[in-house]
């Protein structure tokens, strides 16, 4: 049974190694553990990639959804009855539906997707609140206003 080493994830993003735990954990979970395999990329400080080696998949037979911060990718494919006209010496070529899971971190987001030679590349990015972005704080800044009192409160000074 192999395992994934994320371990270079967890040193390189600060504040992301609950995502990639839960990309760890959620690959874990999944049945076929080394099907289909995939890379996941950093590309920026907020931006990120999934890619999936789909062999023999088109467009058609590949569904990507997100739902309640997981990202759940199918591939299905048409089984190949004894009636087709190929025959084949050796068929090492895997065409089986699979389903891979990963578990997204908070605010991070599907931004696209893109099948080109065989892999499926999925675009994430880190989209924080505003609210939520660091902001500088100045040292000995005067105080605008002071807080008000409600009616029948008394002053704690």
């Amino acid at each position: 049974m192999s395992t994934i080493d994320l371990t270079p994830l967890y040193r390189t993003m600060v504040g992301f190694d609950r995502m990639a735990a839960m990309i760890d954990n959620a690959s874990r979970l999944d049945g076929a553990q080394g099907y289909p395999p995939y890379n996941i990329e950093r590309v920026a400080d907020d931006a990120f990639a999934i890619e999936i080696a789909v062999a023999g998949f088109g467009e058609d037979d590949l569904e990507i959804e997100t739902k309640d911060g997981l990202l759940t990718i199918a591939g299905r494919k048409e089984p190949v009855g004894d009636n087709d006209e190929r025959e084949f010496l050796h068929r090492g070529i895997a065409e089986r539906g699979f389903l891979r899971r990963f578990q997204l971190a908070d605010h991070v987001i599907v931004v696209g997707a893109d099948l080109r030679n065989g892999l499926l590349r999925i675009d994430l990015l880190r989209e924080l609140p505003e609210a939520k972005k660091p902001r500088k704080i100045e040292i000995g800044a005067p105080v605008k206003s002071k807080p008000k009192l409600i009616k029948g409160e008394k002053s704690a000074a």
